[in-house]
């Protein structure tokens, strides 16, 4: 059985080869090993304490087969970004140029570097391994988060985003970058990209032009991908915008990938979820059960999985695997949600 939970000092060898398969563009997992522990410390050290208002701080979790104890993938939720060191992204607006006298009126597309996302809680982390890729487990892994949430709101904003990953091209480089970043430094991407995820992105963003830019002046290559996602983010995408995120014209400034948000109770997970008691039922579920993600509401010990259930109002039957799998007895609370295709919450 697949089933989400918090990561753990165990899982630092896993977190490292996830960091190494992400490749280029994966910033949010950089390839450095001091990094890598130090995020693993801190997000057990705050998911032991009693809940308190956003942080900075990333809680990470992990998909497992419980059946082995193989990880599959990762995923995270930063509490709230920009409260240690500016959070950066380019807002793409609108300036006109216009003379009445001569006829002339023209309007250009700019970037401006801001600040605008300060204390957002930020969806980020998620990265399935390829051979596991079409199971399903993607689905679980990135909705859970939308349980976690629901079920802990105080440690959250009352925004949420998820910066996508941006496109690169067949030689693992990034045109926006060429045509606009690179001219300010003296490095290439995968050596930035390296900088951004240690934590340095301030430093990019310190040395990036302080003015609007005019997209029109840029490259045709490097105009092309603006807001546009890496090939293996675009399925995240797309269940980020059918749970009610949006596209709301800013992008970052490093790779121009588009960056996605929405408040809590857009979000449909969070707002359909509720809390029902958990009967532990040796009784098969029946045969017109829907799919329904489901999860205890503990925080260390946050367990999340999805299985075919039948709940009433107030209570749902699981079977005693079900209840091993998320670590509760009968008469616990539980949060459930149902997944597109069922009909109820």
């Amino acid at each position: 059985m697949l089933r989400v939970r918090p990561i753990t000092t165990r899982d630092n060898d896993l977190l490292k080869t996830i960091a190494i398969e992400s490749g280029t563009g994966f910033t949010s997992l950089p390839d450095d090993e001091a990094l890598l522990e130090h995020k693993i410390e801190q997000s057990i050290s705050y998911l032991s304490r009693p809940a308190e208002g956003p942080s900075p701080v990333t809680y990470l979790f992990v998909l497992e087969e419980t059946d082995t104890g193989e990880v599959l993938g990762t995923c995270g939720i930063t509490s709230a970004v920009g409260l240690d060191a500016p959070w950066y992204h380019y807002h793409i607006g609108t300036i006109v140029h216009a003379s009445h006298q001569l006829g002339i009126y023209n309007e250009f597309r700019t970037l401006y570097l801001c600040n605008d996302y300060t204390g957002s809680s930020e969806l980020c982390s998620l990265y399935l391994r390829p051979a596991y890729r079409g199971s399903g487990g993607g689905g679980l892994l990135s909705r859970a988060r939308f349980l976690f949430m629901a079920e802990h709101r105080q440690r959250f904003a009352d925004r949420i985003i998820a910066e996508m990953r941006g496109f690169t091209d067949q030689h693992d480089s990034n045109p926006f970058w060429e045509g606009l970043g690179q001219h300010f430094f003296s490095m290439h991407y995968q050596q930035a990209d390296f900088l951004t995820g240690s934590g340095n992105k301030v430093v990019i963003a310190e040395l990036m032009p302080k003015h609007p830019i005019y997209i029109h002046l840029l490259p045709p290559e490097a105009q092309a991908i603006i807001g546009r996602v890496h090939p293996n983010t675009e399925p995240a995408c797309r269940l980020l915008q059918t749970q009610g995120f949006r596209f709301e014209n800013y992008v970052d400034i490093f790779d121009a990938g588009p960056t996605l948000a929405a408040r809590p109770d857009e979000v449909d997970a969070i707002r359909r979820s509720r809390r029902v008691e958990a009967v532990v039922d040796p009784t098969p579920a029946p045969e017109d059960a829907r799919s329904y993600l489901v999860s205890n509401t503990g925080s260390s010990d946050f367990r999340c999985i999805q299985a075919r259930l039948q709940p009433t109002l107030t209570r749902v039957r699981v079977t005693p695997e079900l209840a091993n799998a998320l670590e509760i007895n009968s008469g616990d609370p539980v949060r459930l949600v149902s997944l597109p295709g069922a009909t109820t919450a």
